[in-house]
């Protein structure tokens, strides 16, 4: 990085913001398999947030490959460049007071604790999509196992390429019986969390 450069202060802090919005600014990080239901789940939270009057904005691992991340492709240190830079925008919408809804593979531990130390505090909320290889694969809804299970697409996370799950998430989601909990059962258990921790009032 240069060394002629300097951090240009704002006159309204994080402090305003949160007040002016009426909540507390934080990253809620989803993370788990392809097909374990983090967009769904990312989607879901922002709609209940919005009833509440709550401002989210989503950080959607396949959307940010469309014009952010374009340059990068999956290699292992392409995955490592993606996951930094959507943890330094992730930071800079919960610096502005929104709630940022990231929802990513992210299959590297070492990665997603660089994203929460990125953030000051407890404002690092990683949701982990704790859903088998079996039940991903089976919901399958972008055909992608497929493709890799037919040797098409390699390095897939979960067939030829490591998924490190969580050592200390907040929140863990498991499957019931084989099956995804719904979307708004498991928005309200996310919702639940951050009404409890603080981040829907600004006291």
């Amino acid at each position: 990085m240069s060394t002629n450069i300097f951090w240009q202060e704002s006159p309204i802090g994080k402090t305003e913001r949160q007040k002016l919005l009426n909540q507390k600014g934080c990253v809620v990080w989803i993370t788990g398999l392809s097909g374990s239901g983090k967009s769904t789940l990312a989607c879901s939270l922002s709609r209940e947030l919005y009833t509440r009057g709550k401002l989210s904005y989503i950080l959607d691992g396949d959307n940010l490959r469309h014009g952010l991340n374009k340059d990068l492709g999956f290699k292992a240190e392409d995955r490592v460049e993606n996951i930094r830079r959507v943890g330094e925008v992730a930071k800079l919408f919960a610096d502005a007071g929104l709630i940022c809804i990231a929802s990513l593979i992210s299959p590297y531990r070492k990665d997603r604790d660089a994203c929460r130390e990125m953030m000051q505090g407890s404002s690092f909320v990683e949701v982990y999509m704790n859903m088998s290889l079996q039940l991903c694969e089976a919901r399958d809804p972008k055909g992608l196992y497929k493709l890799a299970r037919a040797g098409k697409i390699k390095g897939f996370t979960g067939i030829d390429d490591p998924y490190e799950s969580p050592l200390n998430c907040e929140i863990e989601l498991k499957e019931k019986e084989g099956e995804c909990p719904s979307p708004v059962a498991m928005a309200d258990e996310v919702i639940a969390y951050l009404e409890d921790k603080g981040f829907l009032k600004n006291q």
